[in-house]
């Protein structure tokens, strides 16, 4: 138990320190305060669009760190001493989705306080809106890790991870959208489900593409 939480630590420890958080959620505040040049001072606009345009920000802001999951430690050795150990491919998937958790979907939630605040989101939806992100982040979590292990290596790992990326992700855009509305409760249920599913499956799909990785 303890090395699994030291691994976590260790992800989220090069995550604050190598630019793999900030970059992303640099890159959601900006589209948060680009939007309403885009809208014009629309404040019934905004209000209508603004909520689902922080989703997609988030789905796009976790593209942005896929590169540096995997393919650093491959490169140096780290994976092979992981398995030479004793740790298999799932559980230290597993730890680098709980460490991507930490690192990346906390503060996502803090920074959208600060977005829908630069959106001008109504209060009654901000609610919906965490709540949404907070049951939807493992999940984006767990393909992020997953997409990164199979694409490590790969020549244009970047695009193809958001070819890869981007459709895994409908469905959960689909009932995240769906919580902005007046009664979000049975949207809410269907993005807990999906969500759920996905971060279940995440750690032995990115298992099975580590493995397949060293041989």
């Amino acid at each position: 138990m303890k090395g699994f939480i030291a691994l976590v630590t260790r992800e989220v420890r090069l995550a604050w320190t190598g630019g793999g958080l900030w970059l992303p959620i640099v890159f959601y505040l900006a589209v948060a305060t680009l939007f309403p040049f885009v809208t014009g001072p629309d404040k019934a606009l905004l209000a209508r669009t603004g909520g689902g345009i922080l989703w997609i920000a988030a789905l796009l802001a976790t593209l942005l760190p896929i590169e540096r999951l995997i393919l650093p430690d491959r490169q140096s050795g780290v994976l092979d001493q992981l398995a030479l150990r004793g740790w298999s491919d799932e559980l230290v998937a597993t730890a680098k989705i709980a460490g991507q958790i930490v690192a990346f979907a906390l503060p996502l939630l803090l920074a959208t306080v600060v977005g829908s605040a630069l959106i001008g989101l109504p209060e009654a939806q901000l609610g919906s809106l965490l709540l949404g992100l907070a049951l939807a982040l493992p999940a984006l979590s767990g393909l992020s890790v997953m997409i990164a292990a199979l694409t490590a290596g790969l020549s244009g790992a970047s695009a193809l991870g958001g070819l890869l990326l981007v459709p895994l992700t409908i469905p959960l855009l689909i009932f995240g959208a769906g919580t902005l509305a007046e009664d979000p409760r049975n949207a809410m249920q269907l993005l807990a489900a999906t969500s759920l599913a996905i971060t279940a499956l995440s750690p032995f799909a990115a298992g099975a593409a580590l493995r397949a990785g060293r041989i």
